[in-house]
């Protein structure tokens, strides 16, 4: 797996780089951003991790250029600022996960290893265990098994499972499906209870998991 770091914090960079080799990633590494617009011209990145906070062209603004030029590496974000609108943003970006500093360095591994995994071949399917999203069809299938979803159900599934295993929270699931006008408490809560009806009920192993006063994660806890 190739990795591409992109921190201006030298010190920093160096813990990453020296702890991804030791867990048998391959990194390259860009202290500034427009030197990593340079590598992702001239070569193919398994994931990015990339801090927001960077002189000349910062992680927010990388993260949508490379977007905008069919880069669908997965990115996760790394930013000191723990404000709901700052993840936004980066998901807005493009971004597929988010991490805070101070952050320990086992946690950035699963989690490179995690949204590596949800990335399959064709780059227009999302998989977490037996269940697969394909974007380009809007197909849904468990066990080779398809799932007939409505609009507002697909629109669940598929923020669930970019962000997996990362916790939705509640106002971020309501943003998927109404922005900035949620029509009362009990409708989220309805689209949920029918999403777990199709995609978990009919199979052993639940994925869509709540947590009680954080919000929605769907993965695998097997």
């Amino acid at each position: 797996m190739i990795v591409l770091l992109v921190e201006d914090n030298r010190d920093l960079a160096a813990s990453v780089l020296d702890y991804l080799e030791l867990q048998d990633f391959d990194c390259d590494y860009a202290e500034r951003g427009d030197h990593a617009l340079e590598l992702c011209r001239d070569n193919t990145y398994d994931a990015m991790i990339l801090d927001i906070m960077m002189p000349g062209i910062d992680g927010l603004s990388l993260c949508k250029t490379l977007r905008e030029h069919g880069n669908n590496a997965p990115v996760i974000m790394l930013t000191a600022r723990d404000t709901l609108d700052d993840k936004l943003a980066g998901f807005d970006a493009g971004a597929d996960d988010y991490l805070v500093k101070p952050f320990d360095l086992p946690e950035l591994a699963a989690r490179v290893r995690a949204i590596t995994k949800r990335k399959v071949s064709s780059g227009s399917s999302l998989k977490v265990a037996d269940l697969e999203v394909n974007l380009d069809n809007h197909q849904v299938t468990r066990q080779g098994k398809l799932i007939d979803l409505s609009p507002a159900c697909w629109k669940l599934l598929v923020a669930l499972i970019q962000a997996s295993p990362r916790v939705l929270s509640r106002f971020e699931l309501e943003n998927v499906l109404w922005k900035d006008s949620p029509p009362d408490s009990e409708a989220l809560k309805s689209h949920l209870y029918t999403l777990r009806k199709l995609v978990d009920k009919p199979f052993e192993n639940p994925l869509i998991h709540t947590l009680r006063g954080v919000g929605v994660a769907l993965r695998d806890n097997t």
